[in-house]
């Protein structure tokens, strides 16, 4: 061959020889890399998964966080929403009960110093256990006057707007505070009861009505309560009394059905004061109404009345009715003492029966008409 040809000939084996062993190189650094890249997955699919629970748990952190500032924002009894209220009025529930309600409670001699203990006694929950992160810290103004309106017995037309306090749970991905927000908290259709129906129906006639003039059917339905009641014999008369009162206070002391002094006191709503036996007859009888001012009244409404006024009424003076006895007695002690009358009456009529007699005689041992004397005289005895 030419020597120019062997010269390109030798230069083509060099260009082929390098390039063979920059292949050879790349393949050990392909080989070498298939080696280390086992490790290498795995420290980045770990870093993955430390970033996405790094992220998971800024997300649920966030969410808690907005649960619990939306939960400020609800009631913890009722769950309404303070939106609704337009000057925003909201109560601690953790907090000192405040003057108004103490005012309201130190009328009907009731205490509570602290607000958890009185919503114990009313909506029957402990809020001592609360956490911050699952129950509100505040309740509204209308469970606030709900509280007011179960001491003071005002009359008016505000009612408890569920069946019970609400259930507070954990936030969860179906959280039900932060979907309903705006408008409180979603509550279940609940059927009504039929005695409260009722007492809505009858309070909504009322408000819609005028209260009519008092006119004659008004002093026959008096009567009429007074011949249905029927208590002359179980009740004292006002003409008992020892002393002179005012008309004024012996009708504050006197049932308004049967205008007898009151026994086993009770009020209604509407502040009115009647005996127990009395007033359930009439509203058995006459219907649900107060028979002073025709105001909704249901037994589940009567109350005792407050002790003050109890202790007023068991220490006014009554005179004795026995003949031979001028006591005057207080009204708590009149039926022991009317007790010991009738015993030592009944004392003396055992020993006048058997004055002069055989006490232990057998019936047996007598003749016919001293048999019949006999009877009638332990007749008499066991009367």
């Amino acid at each position: 061959p030419l020597p120019e040809c062997s010269h390109v000939a030798n230069h083509d084996k060099g260009k082929v020889a390098d390039s063979l062993d920059k292949a050879s190189e790349e393949q050990e650094d392909v080989v070498g890399l298939m080696s280390q890249d086992p490790l290498r997955t795995d420290t980045e699919q770990n870093n993955s998964e430390a970033t996405t629970d790094k992220d998971a748990f800024r997300m649920n952190q966030r969410e808690t966080e907005a649960h619990q500032t939306r939960l400020q924002h609800l009631c913890r009894i009722c769950g309404g929403s303070f939106k609704a209220d337009p000057y925003k009025r909201s109560h601690p529930v953790h907090g000192p009960v405040d003057n108004v309600m103490q005012a309201v409670l130190r009328k009907k001699e009731k205490r509570a110093t602290s607000w958890p203990e009185l919503l114990a006694k009313v909506f029957k929950i402990d809020v001592r256990g609360d956490i911050d992160t699952i129950h509100p810290t505040n309740f509204c103004h209308n469970c606030w006057n709900f509280i007011q309106k179960k001491f003071s017995n005002v009359p008016c037309e505000l009612y408890f707007p569920r069946k019970g306090p609400v259930e507070w749970h954990p936030h969860s991905s179906s959280c039900e505070v932060c979907g309903t927000l705006s408008r409180g908290v979603k509550r279940k259709q609940q059927a009504l009861n039929p005695q409260v129906s009722k007492k809505l129906r009858i309070m909504a006639r009322r408000a819609r009505q005028i209260r009519p003039v008092r006119g004659p059917k008004q002093v026959n339905s008096k009567s009429l309560m007074k011949k249905i009641v029927n208590c002359n014999k179980i009740h004292l008369s006002t003409k008992n009394f020892a002393v002179d009162y005012p008309a004024d206070f012996v009708k504050a002391v006197s049932c308004q059905i049967c205008e007898h002094i009151l026994a086993d006191p009770v009020e209604t709503t509407c502040k009115h004061l009647f005996c127990r036996v009395c007033i359930l007859k009439c509203l058995k009888v006459m219907g649900s109404y107060c028979p002073s001012c025709r105001y909704p009244c249901f037994p589940t409404d009567l109350v005792s009345p407050v002790k003050s006024f109890l202790s007023i009424l068991n220490n006014l003076l009554l005179r004795c009715p026995a003949k031979e006895c001028d006591e005057e007695i207080s009204l708590e002690k009149y039926c022991h003492h009317l007790s010991s009358h009738k015993d030592a009456k009944d004392k003396e009529g055992y020993v006048h029966i058997n004055k002069g007699g055989r006490p232990r005689q057998h019936l047996l041992s007598l003749t016919r008409r001293a048999q019949k004397h006999r009877l009638r005289e332990l007749k008499l005895q066991v009367k």
